[in-house]
């Protein structure tokens, strides 16, 4: 079964960007969209009442026609933290999702949405803070071990889609130890692509996939602190987008996928960022 997009809105102004992103993307794929709406907090005195989530849809719907999108619409009522995983993990949809409003005194308390959402969502999210288009500018990184294969994989179809410039990334950690490996990682940060190391092929590998597709792509390594190099990677390349392995791809990859890592670097980057679970052969 084909992959479809599940935009989600819950009324809130923000998640406009969710919305033009996923558009745009399900027209250059050719792909079908399910436009998920949450209704929160709905009072029963009040359901005769203007919501804001009917100004929002008839949006969304005068721009699906527009672009000449398959669409489809859902409403649901509850929170959205808790109905979105509920409906993404029933089909093969690609979840797109922005910022859904929530208090500064919720996020300090109970962390941003998106950080659940990676943990109970198993199939990819775009979470989209601004829409970035037209998508010309792709940033990929890799962690060596071939966990971010499905990251990789969608972030070809788009690039293909888009006839956008890909780069593949690989940051060198810190480390104290001496080994023979880490010392030929250490010593071949520019030219990582070349060296038979474990990132070095994963460079390469990603890199023959992309070229093999009829990208224009290069690979490029960074030193320094993980989530920092790729920010900074980020902010210099001015990318439309980024894929990034999932934060709950696999255990041994937690030194580089770590929760906190594709969650800081997604709240924090100012383009849409791609996370995609490792699928078990």
């Amino acid at each position: 079964m084909k992959s479809e997009f599940l935009i989600v809105t819950n009324g809130f102004k923000e998640t406009w960007s969710a919305i033009e992103y996923g558009a745009a993307l399900a027209q250059s794929m050719r792909m079908k969209i399910t436009l998920l709406g949450v209704t929160e907090e709905l009072n029963p005195a009040a359901i005769d009442d203007h919501h804001p989530l009917e100004d929002i849809f008839a949006q969304a719907v005068e721009l699906f026609q527009k672009l000449g999108v398959e669409y489809s619409l859902d409403i649901r009522n509850g929170v959205a933290e808790r109905i979105i995983p509920e409906i993404a993990n029933k089909g093969d949809f690609i979840t797109v999702v922005s910022p859904l409003g929530r208090p500064q005194f919720k996020r300090w308390l109970t962390g941003r949405s998106i950080r659940f959402l990676m943990e109970e969502i198993r199939n990819p999210i775009l979470y989209v803070p601004q829409a970035c288009l037209p998508v010309k500018k792709l940033l990929v990184t890799v962690g060596g071990l071939g966990y971010g294969e499905a990251a990789e994989n969608i972030a070809v179809q788009i690039a293909r889609a888009n006839n956008a410039d890909v780069t593949i990334l690989y940051v060198v950690p810190p480390t104290d130890l001496d080994y023979p490996s880490t010392r030929g990682v250490r010593a071949h940060v520019n030219d990582l692509a070349e060296t038979d190391t474990l990132p070095g092929r994963s460079l390469k590998k990603a890199l023959e996939i992309a070229q093999g597709a009829g990208l224009n792509a290069k690979t490029k390594a960074r030193q320094g602190i993980i989530v920092e190099e790729i920010l900074a990677e980020i902010r210099e390349g001015d990318y439309d987008l980024v894929c990034m392995g999932s934060a709950y791809s696999a255990n041994t990859l937690r030194q580089y996928y770590a929760p906190n890592v594709t969650a800081e670097v997604a709240e924090s980057a100012h383009c849409p960022v791609l996370t995609a679970r490792h699928k078990q052969a």
